[in-house]
């Protein structure tokens, strides 16, 4: 894996995407109205000032580095960079406006050097987990009880736990789950899933179902950094700068 720029300090980062979640609690407390996108997703402007923060902050640090955010139609556009940033402000969007309490949604913040997610920070501000990860110091989870070096978890054939989407469901995932006798499944939506697998929780995410490089890109640099890998279908390892920063189906694991 390249190693992370020098110049990019997860510490500088932090501070705003624990601003973009703050900002995004006081919003979802209040019951947002929803705009539906082009796309047919939902957006609310939980979204919008969340990316403000986070984009505003990488510029400020970051002045020369292209960033790709979701939430900018404009960013996706531009020509593949040897680095650039990739931002998912409000990441499971849907959970947001489910208000059910799980508290599945994240704000996404990745770096990618050389087709390679090298820095990454995910952050879950309704359940206080933030998860963040580069490839020279490893993944760590910062919670209530303070800070902790993550790692995947050795896996046991026969208690094998796949975690899934909440909203995106499928037939190739419920058979995929089944040619690989992984009878145990947790649902959770957003780039939780990538971390549960990195802090132990869980030991393998398989994804066939529409995916845009923001949404896996800092779930993925945290999986990586704690032991485990993301993986096309066929085996090859997963890049970032694709065409319109659309992602194919992948398998994010641990020791599986």
């Amino acid at each position: 894996m390249t190693k992370v720029n020098k110049k990019i300090h997860i510490e500088n980062l932090l501070p705003a995407v624990r601003n973009a979640g703050s900002k995004i609690m006081d919003i979802y407390n209040s019951n947002p109205e929803i705009e539906i996108k082009k796309d047919g997703s939902p957006v609310t402007i939980a979204d919008k000032a969340a990316e403000s923060i986070l984009i505003s902050r990488i510029k400020e640090l970051h002045p020369n580095i292209p960033i790709v955010s979701e939430e900018n139609p404009d960013s996706h556009l531009i020509k593949t960079a040897k680095e650039f940033f990739l931002v998912d402000p409000l990441d499971g969007t849907k959970e947001f406006l489910k208000h059910d309490g799980k508290g599945s949604f994240t704000v996404n913040v990745a770096y990618i050097r050389d087709h390679d997610p090298i820095m990454g920070i995910v952050y879950a501000p309704a359940l206080n987990r933030l998860f963040y990860a580069n490839s020279i110091d490893g993944a760590f989870e910062a919670n209530v009880n303070g800070i902790k070096k993550i790692k995947i978890r050795q896996t046991a054939k026969k208690s094998i736990v796949a975690v899934a989407s909440s909203s995106h469901q499928d037939k190739a995932t419920i058979e995929w789950l089944q040619n690989n006798k992984v009878f145990k499944t947790v649902s959770i939506g957003s780039s939780l899933k990538f971390c549960l697998v990195a802090c132990g929780e869980a030991d393998v995410y398989p994804r066939f179902g529409p995916t845009m490089e923001w949404d896996t890109a800092a779930g993925d640099a945290i999986l990586r950094a704690a032991g485990g890998r993301v993986e096309n279908t066929d085996g090859t390892m997963f890049k970032y700068g694709k065409k319109n920063f659309k992602n194919s189906s992948f398998i994010a694991k641990g020791d599986f």
